[in-house]
């Protein structure tokens, strides 16, 4: 092959590669973790205050962020339910099409009014969900989600992983966000599932 035919080929190999690289959609990337594809926590069948079973199809349409936690913490729940009422509100008009759900872990104290008030308390829109203490097991397993009951003196408290999780308007699980995620990075992810 002539040098000058040799180089040709290689630009038009070059240029079809960018002009296929050019038409490929853009990937989200995303602050948190991307969770897409995963078998996690695929649905969910739990107790709202009023008696009510929720699962995910109930929020079709919504970006959905769940996180596990138990109404007597000190400081990782209402930290992240803090965190999620300020992203919901930089989110602004989007903020109306995000649900966020409160998954306890100790459905022993944190009954329907208990839940209730807590979540209230960060918004009136946020959900306190509960189940048996094996439907709560259960359903940390299917989200690998960590949590034990931690004697202290004549009481107890709740160790329990501190991530929260997001699912898509379509109801796929997309995201985990960390804690220490800032309520900017999470709206920023939010916008991305809400586009």
């Amino acid at each position: 092959m002539h040098p000058i035919d040799h180089h040709r080929r290689r630009l038009l190999v070059a240029g079809g590669a960018a002009l296929l690289a050019a038409c490929q959609p853009a990937t989200p990337t995303f602050n948190g973790i991307d969770m897409s594809g995963t078998d996690h926590g695929r649905d969910f069948k739990l107790q709202d205050p009023d008696g009510r079973t929720r699962t995910l199809a109930d929020f079709q349409g919504q970006a959905v962020l769940l996180f596990f936690g138990f109404t007597q913490c000190p400081d990782v729940c209402p930290t992240a339910l803090a965190r999620a009422a300020q992203a919901k509100a930089l989110l602004g008009t989007q903020g109306g099409r995000l649900q966020v759900i409160f998954v306890t872990v100790d459905p022993e104290r944190d009954t329907p009014p208990v839940l209730k008030a807590y979540t209230g308390a960060f918004d009136a829109s946020f959900l306190g969900l509960y189940g048996s203490l094996d439907e709560t097991a259960e359903l940390a397993r299917n989200f690998k989600a960590y949590y034990k009951k931690v004697p202290t003196g004549s009481s107890y408290t709740m160790d329990h992983t501190a991530l929260s999780y997001v699912y898509d308007p379509a109801g796929k699980l997309r995201l985990i966000l960390k804690h220490d995620q800032s309520a900017e990075q999470v709206a920023q992810d939010l916008r991305r599932l809400l586009a």
